[in-house]
């Protein structure tokens, strides 16, 4: 299954949206379903930003890029990452 993160970049960060990543991003969002395919994935990834107060109140220099990964390699990552 894969899992969908929105992340959102600020030009300067990441002026190509390539280089944006989730240790760069300004905003990781996961969207919270599971999906069998990445065309699937995308699209519900798009409209779950676009339905968010996030997704409408994007900045003129903020970059969005949408990732599909396996959903064991992101809970994997949640459950390791440090606490702050």
């Amino acid at each position: 299954m894969l899992t969908a993160l929105v992340l959102i970049c600020s030009l300067t960060a990441a002026a190509d949206p390539q280089d944006c990543t989730r240790s760069n991003a300004n905003t990781v969002m996961r969207v919270p379903a599971e999906f069998g395919n990445p065309a699937t994935c995308f699209m519900q990834a798009q409209a779950y930003l676009a339905g968010s107060s996030i997704g409408r109140d994007l900045d003129a220099d903020e970059r969005v890029k949408i990732v599909c990964v396996r959903s064991e390699t992101v809970a994997t990552a949640v459950r390791t990452a440090p606490a702050r």
